[in-house]
Formats: structure tokens, sequence, C-alpha cells
């Protein structure tokens, strides 16, 4: 496994990135827990959740999980750079969501309740709160700071703009701010690279991409509907981008490599990237994807996926003189 900076920081964090929103719903405790000693036999010291993963078990569930699992050996977690979410419903109640300073206090103590820790590694905003100045996110953050509950503050899902925003007031008040944003990225996918990726560089911000196999279409989904995505809206992703997904197919048997390791490969070899999230339901599927950080793509094999999957390019000049 290769590490790489978690954006302007010191912290140094896996390539691959374990996301754990099937464990309880639908990974069984048995198999997740399989799965998190794999990851940590192979290196891999970066794990990402939420407050709300837990699906049909109720929000929650899936940090209760890794809180079973972190007991069962108190060594791991020293060991894991552990990442969790705020700001998606967790109750009926008008206030037990979004970014309010009130909500991000109160979701913290619960996720460090049923995670069974003393402090959060990186403490992400899964979505933005338009609501939510950045004055009020920043006092409850940097509170949450003195109080030694969190150590990182990173966003999820945030427009270029609100990256901006929240880091040239956190510069203001000498603060080190957003250090992650994660976005959802993949060959796809690619609208990131208008403002995301480049609004992340600039203030040194790294980026964790998630759905980097665009839901499984990039390993096979159409045709293997186990996964998380199957039915009706991997179908009809699969018919939208077949001629694209057939070319990518092609291209990976000539390189005979995994269509699912060259995709992720393909993100680890662009600009900013710090790490990729894979999200397996299956111990399998995780092992297979764990030679991706190790798959060195050359320019010709690089341009040959832009010319597949164009790319975006940034704004405005992607759609501006």
């Amino acid at each position: 496994m290769r590490y790489r900076r978690l954006g302007r920081t010191a912290l140094q964090v896996s390539e691959i990135c374990l996301g754990t929103m099937n464990f309880g719903p639908l990974t069984s405790q048995a198999e997740s827990f399989d799965i998190l000693n794999d990851a940590l036999e192979a290196g891999v010291n970066f794990i990402d959740t939420a407050d709300q993963y837990g699906g049909r078990l109720g929000v929650g569930a899936t940090e209760r999980l890794l809180g079973e699992w972190l007991t069962e050996d108190p060594s791991r977690r020293d060991r894991v750079v552990l990442a969790t979410k705020v700001h998606e419903p967790m109750s009926a109640d008008v206030n037990d969501r979004g970014l309010s300073a009130r909500h991000i206090q109160n979701a913290c103590d619960a996720s460090l309740r049923r995670l069974g820790v003393d402090h959060i590694d990186l403490y992400q905003m899964h979505h933005i709160d338009r609501a939510a100045p950045p004055e009020e996110i920043w006092q409850a953050m940097d509170r949450l700071i003195a109080q030694g509950k969190i150590t990182y503050v990173g966003s999820s899902n945030f427009p270029g703009w609100a990256i901006a925003r929240l880091n040239e007031r956190a510069m203001a008040g000498q603060r080190l701010g957003l250090v992650c944003e994660q976005s959802l990225y993949n060959l796809v996918e690619r609208r990131a690279e208008l403002e995301v990726l480049p609004a992340c560089q600039a203030y040194g911000i790294g980026v964790i991409a998630w759905s980097p196999l665009a839901g499984g279409l990039l390993a096979g989904a159409s045709t293997d509907p186990s996964g998380r995505r199957s039915g009706a809206q991997v179908r009809d992703a699969a018919g939208i981008n077949a001629g694209r997904l057939a070319a990518f197919t092609a291209l990976c048997a000539r390189l005979g490599q995994a269509p699912g390791l060259v995709a992720i490969a393909w993100l680890l070899h662009q600009p900013g990237i710090t790490s990729a999230i894979v999200g397996p339901r299956r111990r399998d599927q995780f092992a297979a994807l764990l030679e991706a950080p190790g798959l060195d793509l050359d320019e010709t094999v690089l341009r040959q996926l832009d010319e597949i999957f164009p790319a975006c390019g940034a704004a405005p000049e992607a759609y501006a003189w």
C-alpha cells in the first residue's frame, strides 16, 4: 500500500480508503469485521463512515458496528485514521440535521459514543448547508478541536465556491481550515474537474474520490446486479454509456487488467487526488481492488482513457473563451 499526505497536512493516509456504507445493512457484522481486518493487514489505514449510515438497521448502525470492531482490539484505534460525517437527518427533529453549531456539537458527541472513541481524526460535513454561515460552522469546529474531540475538518459534496468561502474565513481567523473534500469523481462523472478540483488544489485541500467505480458501472455492474446500485438505476446508466463502457472494457482487456483496477488507478493518477474510497459489499470485492494503487498507467493509456471519457476541463475555459 502507498500513502499520501491528506491535503496540506503532514498526516499520511492510504491511497485506498475503506468506505463502510454497506457495513450492517448489506454486509453482515462478521464479514464487515473480516474486511476491516483485511484492510489493516493490507496497509489500509484510512476508514470512512458517516453518522447516518445504517440503512434498514437505522441511522448510526454502521458507526456502532465500527465501534464494536475497535473495542474488540483497542490497538486498532491507533492504527487507523478514522473519519466520519455530520449533516444528514438523524431523526424527525427539525434541528437534528444540518450544520448548525448546536447540531454539529450534538452529532459529534453521539458519533463518539457509537464509535466508542475519544476523538475523531477527520470530521467531515456530509453536504453543504446553505443556511449555516461560515462563522457558525467554524465556531462549532473550533470548539470541538479545543475539546480534543476532532483533529481535522473536511467537507463532502461541496461546490467550489463553498470550499473557497469556508477556507477564506478560516484563513482570516488563522485556522488550518478544510484539509480535504470528499467528492463524486470517476471516469464517467468528471464534472468535479470544472471547479471543485481547481479550488481544492488552490487551497491545498486533498480530494477523496467517492464512487470511483461509478456505482459499479466501471467494474461490470450492468452484468452483475449484486451491487448496492443494481436494478433500473444501473441499467439506465449502462445504456446511456454503453459505447464508452464497451471501449473501456476492450482497452482493459488489451492491458490484461480488470476494469475496476484501471478505473481506480486512473483516479490515483489525477492531480490533487489523495485517496479513492472503495465501499465493498463482500470480502472478495475488496481483495480484488487492493492492487489498484500499484497499477501504473503510462501516458498513452491515460490519453486513451481521456478519449473514451472526455475531460470536463477547468471553469470557465470548459464552457467559455
